[in-house]
């Protein structure tokens, strides 16, 4: 069974840095297709950033600053976050993606100003 744990949230203040990180295990194949979603109190899930084997996407908001990058070998997705801003504030949500989507547990991310 496909299980994904993210660790690495936390307070930071305004302009720090973040690293997440997302293991699965229970795979068979390597990590074609990912992302990292938050979603704030009173918001709707948004994308942060994603790839798959052709794209790699990120949310407005977060260009520039956010970098998502995956390690094969460990079975891992990052999601290196800069310059880290209030608004960033959210639970962060890992997705993979192979016949169907699988989702982490979420890790709190609070930015104080």
């Amino acid at each position: 069974q496909v299980q994904l744990v993210e660790s690495g949230g936390g307070l930071v203040q305004a302009g720090g840095s973040l690293r997440l990180s997302c293991a699965a295990s229970g795979i068979i194949f390597g990590i074609n297709a990912a992302g990292w979603y938050r979603q704030a109190p009173g918001k709707q899930r948004e994308l942060v950033a994603a790839f798959t084997s052709t794209h790699t996407n990120y949310g407005d908001s977060v260009k520039g600053r956010f970098t998502i990058s995956r390690d094969n070998a460990k079975n891992t997705v990052y999601l290196q976050m800069n310059s880290l801003k209030p608004e960033d504030t959210a639970v962060y949500y890992c997705n993979m993606r192979w016949s169907k989507d699988y989702w982490g547990q979420g890790t709190q991310v609070t930015v104080s100003s």
